[in-house]
């Protein structure tokens, strides 16, 4: 009998071990977030680690495109501008200017 239940088990192992392998990284925990505007379809999460690396994840309903700027005045001229998004086939663009 102690036969039968260790074969079971290595079954049950070998059966969910495809499952575990497969399994995505978590996300990175974003400590801070906010909705840009009023009707709340852009949404900024951020984060920054010990050497001050800033990750960032914008979710926007957008029709295929979306343009995003840093300025340490808040005024277009002299921002770095993060502009990304799909073409028809699918393809993804991304670009910082």
């Amino acid at each position: 009998m102690p036969v039968v239940f260790a074969r079971i088990k290595a079954m049950f192992f070998l059966f969910f071990l495809p499952f575990f392998c497969s399994a995505q990284p978590a996300p990175p925990l974003l400590r801070f977030s906010i909705f840009l505007e009023p009707s709340n379809t852009v949404y900024l999460r951020w984060d920054h680690d010990e050497q001050e690396m800033m990750t960032f994840e914008l979710q926007v309903h957008t029709t295929g495109w979306v343009a995003f700027g840093f300025s340490p005045h808040g005024e277009l001229p002299g921002s770095d501008i993060v502009i990304g998004g799909v073409f028809p086939n699918g393809s993804i663009y991304f670009s910082v200017s």
